[in-house]
């Protein structure tokens, strides 16, 4: 197959069936929008995963903010009658589209924000509960956003987690470290190595409660942190 050097093009491309070139970035952009959200949603909602949400989620009351909301998944684990309101942050069309089922068959006051996390729109001290589901692996700027976070969060509000991170045993952390890059450009900026309560702690957020351990499924990406934290 001939290279795009040859043909004086910058960018990488694809031939297709027709003989025509498809450039490299809008295969991605493709791929984001239309084959992510169902890749995500299907590893996001497997039964491991699933009871862990069911683990925390019950927990969020008044009014709430779910940061990466993705598919919806956690919308039937939320106590209707502490729910005041609820923000879910999702910057991903294909991730809000995805959604829409599972809105449809809840009766939750949700409201979208289109914006990451890094930038939520929101006031200071406004938000009772922060939900944080299998997000801190993909969020680019983690102290950016954590900062926010801690920012709309009011004094006495908590944040409930569930994610997954780096292992504490040597062997599982050296291949986390070693196909990090790869994973994360398949998996939609997912990292598998990030240190989820030394990310909470130097962002300022007290670690109130926070359990351990793996989940069924491959080691390198199944350890979980889960628990409560304050500010």
């Amino acid at each position: 197959m001939p290279s795009s050097g040859e043909f004086g093009l910058s960018k990488p491309f694809i031939w297709n069936c027709t003989g025509n070139y498809v450039s490299g970035t809008v295969i991605m952009k493709l791929y984001d929008e239309y084959v992510l959200p169902y890749v995500i949603n299907c590893a996001c909602s497997m039964r491991a995963i699933e009871r862990q949400r069911g683990l925390v989620v019950p927990e969020a009351k008044g009014k709430i903010l779910e940061i990466g909301m993705g598919s919806g998944l956690n919308l039937k684990h939320y106590d209707p009658n502490k729910v005041e309101h609820l923000w879910g942050l999702e910057p991903s069309q294909g991730m809000r589209r995805k959604a829409q089922a599972n809105i449809e068959a809840s009766d939750l006051p949700l409201e979208w924000l289109d914006s990451p996390s890094e930038s939520i729109p929101l006031d200071d001290d406004i938000v009772d509960t922060l939900v944080l589901t299998y997000t801190l692996c993909t969020i680019p700027n983690p102290e950016a956003a954590l900062a926010e976070m801690q920012r709309v969060l009011k004094p006495d509000g908590i944040m409930v987690f569930s994610e997954h991170g780096v292992s504490p045993d040597e062997n599982v952390k050296r291949w986390q470290h070693r196909i990090n890059s790869v994973w994360k450009k398949l998996a939609g900026g997912c990292n598998l190595n990030r240190d989820i309560p030394a990310l909470l702690s130097n962002a300022g957020f007290k670690l109130d409660k926070l359990n351990t351990g793996y989940i069924k499924g491959p080691k390198i990406a199944t350890f979980q942190y889960w628990g409560r934290a304050s500010i």
